[in-house]
């Protein structure tokens, strides 16, 4: 509770697509895969269905009993491949940075490898306060509470079932692989076109308290 009343506004976001545009990264280490493994992974498919965990698409590639053994394979590979092609989505910096100046705290909930996603961060110079990482959809709840946040920041369907889950507001960016549409229809709460919207929503948002901003939303 002491955290909670030094930091008033705590901020989750998601990694992938919302912070991090990993695609290019990704792709690498599918490839990386494919080739150590000598099964061949469509990575370019892989990339257009970021979000859930990653034996979800190892599943579309390999046996069952081998998905545990390849993921780690992949999680091994990833930092050598993936880490220096990713970028930094548009406002991304900002977004975090925004947080900080209102008083308050960022913390990445994510259903990336942890050591991996901090090493993102690290290289892209990504300021957040905690990395809580394997963790997806209404998993990524716990880490929400415990961190006190209120507000969850993401792209997919599956971060709006974790904000609510957590009892959060579910922002979303349309930066991923959910549309608006689909977002709004999985009961987003705000809708922002791109991280770039962010500051000036946490803005109102600060200023109206928690029971004014959440209908404030700005077109896609």
């Amino acid at each position: 509770m002491a955290g909670m009343a030094a930091y008033p506004l705590t901020v989750g976001f998601d990694l992938d697509m919302t912070l991090i545009d990993s695609r290019p990264g990704i792709k690498a280490a599918y490839q990386a895969l494919s080739a150590r493994t000598g099964t061949h992974v469509d990575a370019d498919a892989a990339v257009t269905r970021l979000g859930p965990p990653l034996e979800e698409e190892i599943r579309r590639w390999f046996p069952e009993e081998r998905v545990a053994e390849i993921s780690a394979v992949y999680r091994e590979l990833y930092p050598e491949h993936a880490i220096t092609g990713t970028l930094a989505m548009p406002g991304a910096r900002e977004a975090v940075d925004a947080v900080h100046a209102a008083g308050g705290r960022a913390v990445v909930v994510t259903a990336k490898y942890e050591p991996n996603a901090k090493l993102h961060l690290a290289h892209l110079g990504i300021a957040a306060d905690a990395v809580i990482g394997s963790r997806w959809a209404e998993a990524k709840a716990e880490a929400l509470r415990e961190h006190g946040a209120r507000v969850y920041v993401g792209d997919h369907t599956g971060d709006v079932r974790g904000a609510h889950t957590a009892g959060a507001l579910a922002v979303v960016v349309a930066t991923g692989p959910c549309g608006i549409d689909e977002l709004r229809a999985a009961g987003a709460d705000v809708l922002l076109g791109d991280l770039t919207d962010f500051p000036s929503w946490l803005d109102r948002y600060v200023a109206g308290g928690a029971a004014g901003a959440g209908g404030v939303a700005a077109s896609a």
